[in-house]
């Protein structure tokens, strides 16, 4: 996702193009993996040195509820990346050591059904963890 279509995409959804969000958002598009929430604010801080770590989460949750940011769990912690350029219904993999993302474009939905017989799935969310081909 480019710059102008994030911010354009949060002038939709009626939201203000702040300084420290176009800042947060450079930060996803230079690095381009999960990141996370601490690493952020430590990237942050450079340029904006009192800014609190509230901010920083205000603002990650306020892009991720947006959909510009992704969410997901790595470590027991919260990591966030810039929404995936690929479009339709997929997953990815998603490296344990550098946080970069692998787009994956099979569903095992149907099969999982099957031993949920009888019960009403409302959404899912399915990722693989582990190492990419530069880390192991």
């Amino acid at each position: 996702m480019k710059l102008q279509t994030a911010l354009d995409k949060l002038k939709e959804k009626g939201y203000k193009r702040t300084k420290q969000r176009e800042r947060m958002l450079e930060i996803f598009i230079e690095q381009d993996q999960y990141i996370a929430a601490k690493e952020i604010l430590r990237q942050f801080q450079q340029d904006f040195p009192g800014v609190s770590y509230d901010t920083i989460y205000r603002n990650l949750y306020l892009l991720t509820d947006v959909e510009i940011l992704e969410a997901t769990e790595l470590g027991g912690e919260k990591h966030f990346r810039l929404g995936c350029e690929t479009h339709g219904h997929h997953h990815h993999f998603i490296c344990t050591d550098c946080g970069k993302t692998k787009s994956i474009h099979f569903c095992p939905m149907a099969e999982i059904e099957e031993n949920l017989s009888g019960y009403q799935i409302e959404n899912h969310k399915f990722e693989i963890y582990g190492k990419c081909p530069q880390c192991s």
